[in-house]
């Protein structure tokens, strides 16, 4: 019998609602159809209560619901780790590398890693989708490396229109506009990465505020 895994959904609620279950419910039907895994017959979209994060977990023994308190950021320190990039194709509990790369990060003194895939080429972080400016489109690294269709990339695109794919390694990252993105947080700058300041775009702001329907 083949592994059937387990998927993940985190999603915001926000002012009582859950602006971008839509697109989480999109994901997850995908995700479920390729992998093998039971869709859920019965979901309720998460809804009142204070704003938080709400994490479903769905696999071949059903779904599972927690909650948890938001955890928002202003700016993000990035620290490039040793720990090479997964690919990750589907957001699963199989994050062992993640957990990893992350610890390496805070060991630097860091919020969050950036991970680089076997051949050198920016991949994503730890909890974020990572994104750039080039002037007034958004870039990010391609699918085609193996990162994760995120929900904030899903969002994104909805306002920008598709995101300018680009392979770029480490050093190629040096003086661009860096933001970090995911669907419980929403748009976050880049302040530092591996300890030197991030130049911001003059667009993030105005992304930032659009990005929440």
């Amino acid at each position: 019998m083949s592994f059937i895994p387990t998927l993940i959904e985190t999603i915001r609620v926000k002012d009582g609602v859950a602006p971008l279950w839509y697109l989480h419910l999109r994901r997850l039907s995908e995700s479920c159809r390729q992998l093998g895994v039971p869709f859920p017959l019965k979901m309720e979209v998460p809804a009142g209560g204070p704003d938080r994060g709400v994490k479903l977990e769905v696999g071949p023994r059903g779904m599972t619901v927690t909650e948890r308190p938001l955890e928002l950021s202003t700016g993000v320190r990035l620290a490039t780790v040793r720990t090479e990039h997964p690919a990750y194709p589907h957001k699963t509990t199989a994050r062992d590398a993640f957990l990893k790369a992350r610890a390496e990060a805070a060991a630097a003194g860091a919020d969050d890693a950036l991970l680089l895939t076997a051949s050198g080429m920016v991949a994503e972080c730890g909890i974020w989708s990572l994104f750039w400016w080039e002037a007034d489109r958004v870039a990010a690294p391609p699918m085609g490396l193996g990162v994760l269709r995120g929900i904030a990339r899903m969002r994104i695109e909805e306002l920008k229109g598709k995101v300018v794919e680009q392979t770029l390694s480490r050093a190629q990252l040096e003086g661009r506009a860096l933001f970090v993105a995911n669907a419980v947080r929403g748009v976050v700058p880049v302040v530092e990465l591996d300890g030197s300041k991030v130049p911001e775009s003059r667009y993030l702001k105005d992304l930032a505020t659009q990005f929440w329907p």
